[in-house]
């Protein structure tokens, strides 16, 4: 998600005012266990794309339900998220994690960290190797935003080499773009600074100059084809337009080419203020696999969005779990976390379910069926 402190992710903008609000957050965040060796015997299969579905070798349906795990892309020790992604499948039945990372702790450039990232990128490790090892798969999402940037080609290259062909990993590539046109975002172009700099022409070179004005994105064809060129197949994941939310280009002729892959599964992320699914996404879902990657409504209100725009979480709740069931759509509910909000939790110490989200969410990996009574 973008923003919201909340969203971990979240602009700094937008962060000041709901710190002010003195919200209470619970801290005691769960400790993780030892870090667990390999166990390929329990791996979950690989899968692959099929028309609009994921399947197994044997072209059977894999249906990914699960949650997104936040923490790792605010600090580099995360908030317990190997023992999250544990408690995710083992008791809320999950088969699927979405880990938010980002490449800043990965490189180890991040406040307090002096190891250049080892200790960051182990614990990342450490998560896959809790996920896969319980037979689930975990989707490895790069907790950026706008475009794709050229630093990012060789981040998801090394990623891609370390993770090639595990069958538990997926590529969620971009988390949000937003503010480009579809051209850009498949075939890369100039993206503009959202800030702009003040103009000193007079004292920088053209160089400098430009790359004060935004920069040149590869796109995300550029992005698939070097991540194949490792030779990992593994399924990627992209996001669409308007912060993931639309998914139309991908219908009028923006889809991604991915020949020599596993396939390529498209994203949308979906909040209790966004209407109009079916352009969203539901077009899409006819010819393509969709992983709606976030998800939630909360009984606090956005102070960013309009408060009329925001629907009651226990009407929204039923009717979007009601139309992901519909048209079995892949989703990983945001977050498994007690103040990234939307929470799906109400506290550390027993993970239990918010009311107005988790409750649901968690009766929805039980296999409980809600019904879809009209959509937004």
């Amino acid at each position: 998600m973008r923003t919201r402190l909340h969203f971990l992710a979240l602009p700094l903008l937008f962060a000041l005012p709901l710190l002010a609000l003195g919200e209470v957050k619970d801290r005691n965040y769960p400790t993780d266990p030892p870090a667990e060796s390999p166990n390929p015997d329990n791996w979950p299969l690989e899968i692959k794309v099929s028309g609009n579905r994921l399947v197994d070798p044997d072209g059977e349906e894999v249906w990914l339900q699960g949650v997104a795990i936040p923490g790792l892309e605010i600090v580099p020790e995360g908030h317990g998220a190997v023992h999250s992604a544990i408690v995710a499948i083992e008791d809320w039945q999950a088969n699927v994690v979405r880990l938010a990372i980002k490449d800043h702790f990965w490189y180890g450039r991040g406040k307090g960290q002096t190891d250049g990232g080892l200790a960051y990128r182990a614990k990342v490790d450490a998560v896959v190797n809790a996920v896969a090892n319980r037979g689930a798969y975990i989707a490895l999402d790069h907790h950026r935003y706008r475009a794709v940037k050229p630093e990012q080609i060789p981040f998801w290259q090394e990623l891609a080499t370390l993770y090639k062909n595990h069958p538990a990993v997926l590529f969620d590539v971009l988390n949000e773009p937003h503010g480009i046109s579809w051209e850009v975002w498949r075939n890369g172009g100039f993206v503009a600074d959202e800030k702009a700099k003040v103009n000193e022409a007079g004292f920088l070179n053209e160089q400098t100059m430009q790359a004060n004005r935004g920069f040149d994105s590869p796109g995300m064809q550029a992005l698939v084809e070097a991540i194949r060129a490792t030779g990992a197949k593994n399924v990627i994941i992209a996001g669409g337009l308007q912060w993931a939310y639309d998914l139309s280009g991908i219908v009028n002729g923006y889809a991604l080419e991915d020949p020599s892959g596993n396939g390529i599964m498209y994203a949308t992320h979906v909040y209790n203020w966004k209407r109009n699914w079916q352009k969203a996404f539901l077009d899409a879902a006819e010819l393509h696999p969709i992983f709606i990657g976030e998800l939630g409504a909360d009984v606090k209100k956005m102070h960013f969005i309009p408060e009329a725009d925001q629907e009651d979480p226990y009407t929204w709740v039923p009717d979007m779990l009601g139309m992901i069931q519909d048209h079995r759509l892949n989703w990983t509910g945001w977050s498994f976390h007690t103040w990234a909000t939307p929470v799906l939790l109400s506290d550390w110490a027993n993970y239990t379910p918010s009311p107005f989200w988790g409750a649901f969410v968690k009766r929805a990996l039980a296999g409980e069926q809600f019904e879809n009574k009209r959509l937004r």
